[in-house]
């Protein structure tokens, strides 16, 4: 009969489970609750899927909240620009523009609108220009081979490739 899980039988199972859900130490986690990590790594392996699944639901909640408190922060920001245009304080409207634009570029970036990662046209890179250079020189002697590898790259560089 096989051996029955130390922590699922453990006084401190739900803290347990809490903390590897957490990702702390497994030694930490073995030294408080007087077990071992070679145990604590057996139970994580048939630890409830229902466990690891609330976890996550927690951390998209938390996302959530997150994303909806930036879009207070969004209201806010534009209630009080409108305010202060209202009253004629222009220097205030202008912060309040500046607080709404980082809020929506914030949302956008984090919905996926906005991609602020450097992007590079290789068409234009010199490198390539070299190399597209040496591919026609190298094909000079053969013509058909030059017009099928310029029909190729023609197409590749439009976009169809």
């Amino acid at each position: 009969m096989p051996r029955v899980c130390t922590v699922c039988t453990h006084p401190s199972k739900a803290e347990i489970n809490k903390a590897l859900l957490d990702k702390k130490p497994y030694r930490d986690i073995a030294s408080r609750y007087d077990t071992s990590t070679a145990t604590l790594l057996r139970h994580r392996e048939h630890m409830p899927r229902q466990l690891a699944k609330a976890q996550e639901a927690a951390e998209v909640a938390h996302a959530d909240d997150l994303l909806s408190q930036l879009k207070g922060l969004r209201n806010k920001a534009v209630n009080i620009l409108l305010q202060a245009e209202k009253a004629g304080d222009y220097r205030t409207a202008l912060m309040g523009v500046r607080e709404a634009r980082a809020c929506l570029e914030l949302l956008a970036e984090l919905e996926g609108e906005l991609d602020r990662r450097p992007q590079m046209n290789i068409l234009m890179a010199p490198e390539w220009v070299v190399v597209r250079a040496t591919l026609f020189e190298a094909l000079h002697p053969y013509t058909e081979a030059r017009a099928a590898v310029a029909g190729a790259l023609l197409q590749l560089e439009a976009g169809n490739g």
